[in-house]
């Protein structure tokens, strides 16, 4: 990626707020980014240790938690740095290109991701005697990956079509991470084309996603209403709602700020902590709040730690 950029630094503003916050919301990002990595792992522990959980639904859940906690950590570190010391906000050019190709990268895949889930959802409550032979391992690796090489290509794009400019000064960027649109304003060239192929790009995939995962719910509520046994349908309606959160919480701030115009950098930023921050977390507390058979093998593997530790003190 060649350009005539001068600035071989950038500087990270970092979340409006007043000096006298910093140690407070230090804290608190710091709780949440090590909940948020510990929880994703431990749902990673637990679907691979059981064997019940080898099903379609938690393999793609196995995913969402990887992504998760890479997503997480690919702008809140840094953001503890900026809270941390002045010194933290600096940020090197390709260092900011990596950061962005990261966060697009994961965001996009995770996008594909429930888009995926959902999908599968629909099978298995629409046709749920086939379900099995429609949704083998071959097929469920085959979807995971297409979401991965999705991801890949639209942040390539989206990330391409940002540094392609020529950077020469000021370098503060007005964010507490490197994203396209406040990156796009310190560029010393004309930007309304690389802004418009961004905003089509970003507008596609999620505008389509969504409304591929609104029409699969739409499904998946009607073929719930034709389910007689009303234990079948509550537990159908369970399993669902979990994913439901999720998705709202993940696409409703992210369309709202890229899909809207007359960006604003403050409200930008606060907004932005809900989808990098809040529902990373979201996905552990969530999957196993409201999902019996984690809880249960959670359960079993907490049973298995104890008995292997008394055990070996005998």
């Amino acid at each position: 990626m060649t350009n005539a950029s001068h600035v071989t630094t950038f500087l990270l503003m970092g979340l409006p707020h007043a000096p006298v916050l910093d140690i407070p919301l230090f804290g608190i990002f710091l709780v949440i980014y090590v909940l948020t990595v510990v929880g994703n792992l431990v749902i990673l522990l637990v679907i691979m240790m059981n064997s019940h959980l080898h099903t379609p639904m938690y393999y793609f859940l196995t995913n969402l938690s990887f992504i998760d906690m890479w997503f997480s950590t690919v702008t809140v570190p840094k953001m503890l740095m900026t809270l941390a010391s002045p010194g933290g906000r600096t940020i090197s050019f390709h260092g900011c290109v990596a950061q962005l190709y990261s966060f697009h990268f994961l965001g996009s895949t995770e996008c594909f991701l429930y888009t995926v889930m959902s999908y599968d959802r629909y099978l298995a409550i629409s046709y749920p005697l086939r379900y099995s032979s429609m949704m083998r391992g071959r097929t469920c690796a085959l979807l995971a990956t297409s979401t991965w090489l999705s991801g890949s290509l639209h942040s390539a794009v989206q990330t391409s079509l940002t540094f392609c400019l020529p950077y020469c000064g000021p370098s503060q960027i007005q964010h507490y991470f490197c994203d396209a649109p406040p990156i796009l304003k310190l560029a010393c060239a004309g930007t309304s084309v690389n802004e418009m192929v961004i905003f089509v790009n970003i507008g596609i995939v999620g505008s389509g996603c969504f409304l591929l995962i609104v029409l699969s719910y739409v499904s998946i509520v009607c073929s719930i209403l034709k389910i007689r046994n009303s234990e079948g349908r509550h537990r159908a309606f369970q399993t669902c709602a979990s994913h439901c959160i999720v998705v709202l919480c993940f696409f409703g701030p992210a369309i709202f700020t890229y899909l809207r115009l007359g960006s604003k950098d403050a409200v930008d930023e606060v907004v932005a902590v809900f989808y990098t921050v809040l529902t990373p977390l979201l996905n552990p507390v969530v999957y196993t709040l409201r999902n019996k058979e984690v809880k249960k093998a959670l359960l079993k593997l907490k049973y298995k730690v104890t008995f292997s530790q008394s055990k070996s003190m005998l």
